[in-house]
């Protein structure tokens, strides 16, 4: 139950979020370490098992987490204790957190998304919902959140993007029918240009938490010009783009 257990895990398991944290100001690691190695742990839930009831009791676990912490209940368990501190200590909605969770769901089965709007909700309650929750930790006020999480569909869309590959890969259909890569992308970056037109509202003490979409933007650009090349920058790109936004904290 130590901050250095989630950081292991979120080192191993999500590095570009560890990069993004590891850009973000040190006293504000607590805040955001804990919270990056729950979502790892719950979206990795439905791929550590070809069975779906034991995916599914995997998820109804977390669920089961995030209730207990409301009521004060916290788990003995390396990202559930902090996590519970979290949601103490900082009054991060339970209804998000569930909703992250119950995302997943979508994650077990081979089924494509029924919709557009299916799959944005899933990009909504996962992506968006995650970079809600980072920014509340760290002090967003509620006038801040529709900017905040424009920009966190934006970066989950870009993420989604360069997983389609994989996600074929494993039998998966990404995509719903009529929708295409594209059309993702632009969606993407019309929230994006939606998330900056409000940036007013949101604080710049909450910059560090919007660290983890710094390669939303160019990914999605990417996708824009129709590159066959695998998505995503190099190292020189990554580290330069993370360095130049956690130091301006523009985004």
């Amino acid at each position: 139950m130590t901050l250095a257990a989630c950081a292991a895990l979120v080192e191993r398991g999500d590095p570009d979020r560890f990069l993004a944290v590891m850009a973000a100001p040190v006293h504000l690691r607590p805040q955001l370490l804990p919270l990056y190695a729950f979502n790892l742990e719950v979206a990795r839930a439905p791929w550590v098992t070809e069975e779906p009831l034991i995916a599914e009791m995997r998820l109804q676990w977390w669920r089961d987490v995030v209730e207990n912490a409301a009521s004060g209940a916290a788990r003995a368990h390396e990202v559930a204790g902090p996590l519970h501190d979290l949601i103490r200590d900082f009054g991060l909605p339970i209804a998000v957190l569930d909703r992250l969770i119950a995302a997943r769901r979508w994650d077990i089965h081979r089924e494509p998304h029924d919709s557009a709007e299916a799959l944005n909700t899933y990009l909504e309650d996962t992506g968006a919902g995650l970079m809600w929750l980072a920014a509340r930790a760290l002090g967003a006020p509620d006038t801040a959140e529709a900017p905040l999480r424009a920009y966190g569909w934006a970066a989950a869309a870009a993420g989604y993007l360069r997983a389609v590959p994989a996600l074929q890969a494993r039998g998966r259909v990404p995509l719903p029918d009529g929708i295409t890569p594209l059309d993702l992308a632009r969606d993407g970056l019309a929230r994006l240009a939606t998330a900056r037109a409000g940036r007013r509202v949101v604080p710049k003490a909450v910059a560090p938490a919007l660290l983890a979409g710094w390669q939303a933007e160019p990914i999605l650009r990417q996708v824009g010009d129709g590159t066959d090349a695998a998505l995503g920058l190099s190292e020189f790109q990554r580290r330069g783009r993370l360095i130049w936004q956690a130091f301006t904290g523009r985004w």
